[in-house]
């Protein structure tokens, strides 16, 4: 059975007027191998007539963002003539590759009538054969995304990357990788093999999970060490999680700002392109 190296609470960074929590990476973990990053944005109630999110048109080269929108909506639009708008329960995953520039907004219909907000992005590393892959974009609605049902329907699990009993994720990644949103009621159980060389990511979004009888609330990364094929763990509240996990890439990382490459010297060659127009860019 898997045990808890570390549990490591996200820490509070509100963006202008958007709650912000983010416990990755953190003074104590700089990643887990290949997860990088996350931001959890939310739970909040936007009045009408508000601004959004703030997330205006930006850079990337190097990694990949998964977007995860429990409430509210996101408006994506990109360099590469990729525009959607992606509604509660939707998943979006952006290869940023070779780079690209991209803006993450609100819909006109979200900022004209507000309503729930609580989303969360996590980058995933690009290992160094696909640092300059070519960009795309794939964003899914709830209804299009694989899901299925553990504990007799007291667990629904979204399956996003990678397979689980049979199911099969609703993205193809460049590298092998799991991951998956799970809702459990309270009460629930869950036991998934994942072997012991590989990294899991565990963050509690909502509830509070107990794993080997300590109990962890939510806005919680967990961090695990790599000591048996078996994670286990229970819902004492009704919960949500994001469950990853992958063999770790052992490269070097150098990450700056918006870009994420293996040395300094890919990360100034990445701002030099970025300045030179090389991303792309799109009229706003």
């Amino acid at each position: 059975m898997r045990t808890i190296k570390a549990i490591h609470k996200a820490n509070y960074h509100p963006i202008a007027d958007l709650i912000t929590y983010n416990p990755l990476p953190s003074p104590k973990l700089r990643q887990i191998d290949p997860f990088i990053f996350l931001n959890h944005h939310g739970y909040q109630k936007y009045k009408p007539n508000n601004h959004g999110l703030p997330f205006g048109p930006h850079p990337h080269r190097g990694m990949e963002t998964v977007t995860f929108i429990l409430e509210g909506d996101i408006m994506h639009k990109d360099s590469g003539g990729h525009e959607s708008v992606i509604e509660a329960g939707g998943i979006q995953w952006m290869t940023a590759g070779s780079g690209l520039i991209h803006a993450e907004v609100s819909s006109d219909k979200f900022k004209k009538e507000g309503g729930d907000l609580e989303i969360l992005q996590l980058w995933v590393n690009l290992p160094a054969k696909y640092k300059m892959t070519k960009p795309r974009y794939i964003g899914l609605q709830k209804d299009e995304i694989s899901s299925f049902s553990l504990d007799e329907g007291k667990v629904n699990v979204q399956l996003i990357a990678g397979e689980w009993g049979g199911n099969k994720g609703s993205f193809e990644t460049l590298s092998p990788i799991f991951l998956s949103t799970i809702y459990l009621d309270k009460g629930s159980k869950i036991q998934k093999e994942i072997p012991a060389k590989e990294n899991i990511f565990f963050y509690v979004v909502r509830g509070s999970v107990k794993i080997l009888g300590e109990e962890i609330p939510f806005r919680n990364l967990i961090e695990f060490n790599h000591d048996g094929d078996t994670l286990s763990f229970e819902a004492t509240e009704d919960a949500v999680i994001i469950l990853g996990h992958a063999l770790p890439f052992n490269e070097p990382m150098v990450a700056q700002g918006p870009f994420v490459m293996n040395t300094q010297a890919e990360i100034m060659e990445a701002y030099r392109d970025y300045q030179l127009g090389k991303f792309g860019s799109w009229d706003h």
